[in-house]
């Protein structure tokens, strides 16, 4: 896929006006003040991976509704004191798999919790064990269309509020230290990480890699790749619904959770990415903190030949690094690629 976005200068300098909701914040306040009704349920549960240096442990905790969501911890083995943190969250389609599968910030020296995506799992990966038990209306294959028609029912508003809850999992896990807890994700996973980072209070930091679920009227626009190809052939048969539907999603854009965040973030974007358009990654990304009294150090990584892999593990070292100099106190815009 040649350079189909616009060109990168317009691209660092891209502040698109917004579709926020007037009653945003008290919606989401009312979501979570809802889920966290019910008690966290924490159960940590040691498993046997064949591991020698790193521990596993297999995780449930009430997300949306009390519903049980899993998680796989891993932590160094023997570690001594309270870790900081580090909560993951997933692409589209794929669950949390094996405990072994995703090590490197674990041998880094965190905890790291990967929370299953309740309903998805069966698309790449090693598999998901969490369902969804709510049902949907009318809707076209994947889960974007799920309760399309309120905000209240979109099966986004489930996923967010799992994601927030499994911070405060995280938080509740023995030799975890509560006040150094970041937040990443790639894709769906990024979206999401940007929607805890602007709901979640007090996290140390923000890595959203190639992230989806941010700036849906320009995504909609200028793509019909999969998963917001969903959107357009759901629009394509209710050709009435077109207002609807992007009130409902402007409730689960990732730029309206962006500006309400305050941690330091680490983005990443590829310019060739057509599933998660480098305009709707900038959008949020410029208008990240906006909100914020004070706008913490935020960079992003630009991938100029790479499609929708983006940086892979050149990004996980990045993060790696990066949050490294977070935590030690140092000022995010002193590392290397800073762009703000």
């Amino acid at each position: 896929m040649a350079l189909f976005d616009l060109p990168l200068p317009e691209l660092e300098r891209y502040l698109p006006e917004l579709d926020e909701p007037e009653d945003f914040d008290s919606f989401w306040a009312d979501t979570l003040a809802e889920a966290r009704t019910f008690d966290l349920g924490l159960s940590v549960v040691p498993v046997e991976t064949g591991l020698t240096v790193i521990d596993a442990f297999d995780v449930t905790f009430s997300g949306f509704g009390g519903h049980p969501i899993k998680a796989w911890v891993t932590r160094p083995a023997g570690a001594v004191g309270d870790l900081p943190a580090v909560v993951e969250l997933l692409g589209y389609g794929g669950g949390r798999g094996f405990a072994h599968e995703r090590l490197a910030w674990a041998a880094a020296g965190y905890v790291h919790l990967v929370m299953d995506t309740r309903g998805q799992g069966s698309v790449w990966g090693g598999g998901g064990h969490t369902p969804d038990p709510a049902g949907s209306g009318p809707a076209s294959p994947g889960v974007m269309t799920r309760g399309v028609l309120d905000p209240h029912d979109h099966y986004y508003r489930r996923l967010i509020t799992d994601a927030v809850r499994a911070v405060d999992a995280a938080r509740a896990l023995p030799g975890v230290d509560a006040s150094r807890v970041a937040v990443t994700g790639g894709s769906q996973g990024g979206g999401l990480a940007l929607a805890v980072g602007g709901l979640a209070d007090d996290l140390v930091a923000v890595m959203p890699d190639v992230p989806f679920l941010c700036h849906y009227p320009r995504a909609l626009a200028i793509t019909d790749a999969f998963p917001y190809g969903e959107l357009v052939q759901y629009l394509a048969v209710h050709r009435d619904q077109g207002a609807t539907v992007l009130r409902t999603m402007s409730y689960l854009d990732g730029v309206h959770f962006a500006r309400r965040a305050s941690a330091p973030a680490l983005f990443s974007v590829a310019l060739r990415d057509e599933t998660c358009p480098p305009s709707t990654v900038f959008a949020a990304y410029n208008h990240y903190a906006g909100l914020a009294p004070v706008r913490p150090a935020t960079e992003i990584e630009v991938y100029t030949y790479n499609q929708h892999e983006g940086g892979q593990a050149f990004q996980v070292a990045r993060q790696l690094h990066w949050l490294r100099d977070v935590l030690a106190g140092l000022p995010a815009s002193e590392s290397a690629g800073a762009r703000r």
